[in-house]
């Protein structure tokens, strides 16, 4: 009973050592390790499904918990007294947390302010603008300065003269290593500004290999894109997008739509009525299905675009806004075209070339 009530007594001088100001710390810390989930998932929209969300709620946490884990060191273990070591790595835990969060809350009115809603796979969600980037940058480099000098402050350089060596050395780091990322910041403000590509736009890339994909979203120094063919998220670098052609297909150029193009070789024994005429019935079959997302109001061009030694090559242009599905819309329109041509007795297979040459 006496070792009992011994225990109480010196848990009862603990927290009496405790400052209000300090409960007030514990308590918001105890909010903020139970809330985190939520009030990341309130500043992150639907931020749950993001991969990058669980690692942002783990180092909330973690910082909440070294916190609780500094503070019953101090006041259970260690003497007592503002001067110690823990208080000190508190303070800095404490300030890397609210430099953490104001970094967070600032991005997230930024965009709610400047930022553009748009429904991106299904989902309306507000979406970065040149504006929106140029702030977010702007708002987490006046966050770091003052984050960083509030730490250089309290590992103990107290003169303007060590603080500023500190932060003169992280300058020189961002100096020698802003080749690897400065022109993907550059770059992806540029893309941005201009305005030819957001997200949720179909597009098509000219590199080394043809990407047809949806934009999902332009980060710092990558932009991440759906790809339509193989169904699966590729990765592109900023400054690497810059440098190739970029065909936005879901901006288009007049109220019609997107002006898709198929071409046929088909050989000089065909008429060029006929062919006409099985291009005609092969677009008025699509136009009457349901699966193929074809603008039936304006009709199709068809046009030829060579005279070749084997065959006239041919263009079939149509019209589609339905973008997101035009890998879909093309190979059913080449399969109406296909036995349309074969109904009408139309061959479209290259023909071969045979040249005889008379014997003496």
């Amino acid at each position: 009973m006496e070792a009992i009530l011994g225990n109480i007594e010196n848990l009862t001088d603990i927290l009496l050592l405790v400052e209000p100001f300090d409960y007030f710390v514990l308590a918001l810390n105890l909010v903020l390790f139970l809330f985190a989930k939520k009030i990341l998932n309130y500043f992150y929209n639907k931020g749950d499904k993001n991969s990058n969300f669980l690692m942002r709620v783990t180092v909330f946490r973690f910082l909440n918990v070294l916190i609780f884990i500094l503070y019953g060191y101090h006041y259970l273990y260690a003497p007592t007294g503002k001067d110690s070591w823990d208080f000190q790595l508190i303070g800095i835990l404490a300030t890397l947390y609210i430099g953490y969060i104001a970094q967070h809350i600032s991005t997230y009115f930024i965009q709610l302010r400047f930022g553009k809603e748009r429904e991106v796979n299904g989902d309306k969600r507000i979406i970065e603008t040149y504006n929106t980037r140029l702030l977010s940058i702007l708002s987490t480099i006046f966050i770091t300065v003052i984050t960083l000098i509030t730490l250089v402050r309290l590992l103990g350089f107290e003169t303007w003269l060590e603080a500023g060596g500190v932060l003169g050395f992280i300058g020189v780091f961002l100096a020698l290593t802003q080749a690897a990322w400065a022109p993907d910041v550059f770059s992806g403000l540029i893309i941005l500004n201009s305005g030819i590509v957001e997200e949720g736009d179909v597009i098509e890339v000219n590199g080394g290999s043809q990407i047809l994909g949806i934009i999902f979203k332009t980060k710092m120094f990558h932009t991440e894109v759906l790809n339509l063919v193989n169904n699966h998220r590729i990765m592109i670098r900023n400054s690497h997008l810059r440098e190739h052609v970029i065909h936005n297909l879901s901006k288009f150029a007049s109220a019609k739509g997107l002006r898709e193009k198929l071409i046929f070789n088909i050989g000089y024994e065909s008429e060029a009525n006929k062919v006409r005429q099985m291009f005609d019935a092969a677009f008025q079959a699509a136009a009457i299905d349901s699966e193929i997302k074809v603008e039936e109001q304006y009709p199709a061009e068809i046009r030829t675009l060579d005279a070749g030694d084997y065959a006239v090559k041919w263009a079939f242009f149509y019209y589609t806004k339905d973008v997101k599905n035009l890998l879909s819309t093309r190979h059913k329109m080449i399969e109406k075209i296909i036995f349309t041509a074969k109904d009408q007795g139309i061959e479209l297979s290259t023909p071969v070339l045979n040249r005889f040459i008379p014997s003496d």
